[in-house]
């Protein structure tokens, strides 16, 4: 495991147990009035350098996830039939699928896509950093026509090939 994804799953971790612990008061304890003054100093009960409350909110820091960031992963899996093939649509099949086939690569399905192109595959299950896809979209060669991916859609694709390049 690679130090971007230990600090991101770490950096998650904190902010769900963060939100679980709430933010309901604590009781405050009723003042002891003595009826009688005491013949010796009572011992405090508890240690006098362990607080007595819980803190209700802790400030965590704050993470900027780049497109080109492909060590974030999304907590709920990618569709590539609902999420991936749309942006696909809006991007790609114009060159590798409905007018024509650049490349030898078509995108006009899952298995077309996953078949690769001249230069072998464009896409490798559980790796963004090694998929020629990813790569050609960061580097703003693709398209190479028409509007440019977004980072967001961008980030989308990067985490639905780590995880695993489903066709879901």
């Amino acid at each position: 495991m690679n130090i971007k994804t230990l600090l991101a799953t770490t950096l998650f971790i904190l902010v769900m147990l963060s939100a679980c612990s709430g933010n309901a008061p604590q009781p405050t304890p009723e003042p002891v009035l003595p009826t009688q003054a005491p013949t010796q100093p009572e011992q405090p009960s508890t240690p006098t350098d362990v607080p007595t409350s819980v803190p209700t909110e802790t400030a965590l820091p704050t993470a900027e996830v780049k497109p080109t960031d492909t060590t974030a992963t999304s907590a709920q899996a990618v569709s590539f039939t609902n999420e991936i093939m749309p942006i696909f649509n809006t991007h790609c099949v114009e060159c590798h699928g409905r007018e024509r086939v650049r490349e030898g690569l078509n995108m006009m399905t899952y298995d077309n896509l996953m078949a690769g192109s001249f230069n072998g595959p464009v896409v490798a299950p559980g790796n963004a950093d090694g998929s020629l896809l990813v790569e050609l979209i960061t580097k703003g060669k693709m398209p190479d026509r028409g509007p440019k991916v977004t980072p967001e859609d961008l980030q989308r694709i990067i985490n639905w090939i780590n995880q695993g390049a489903i066709n879901n």
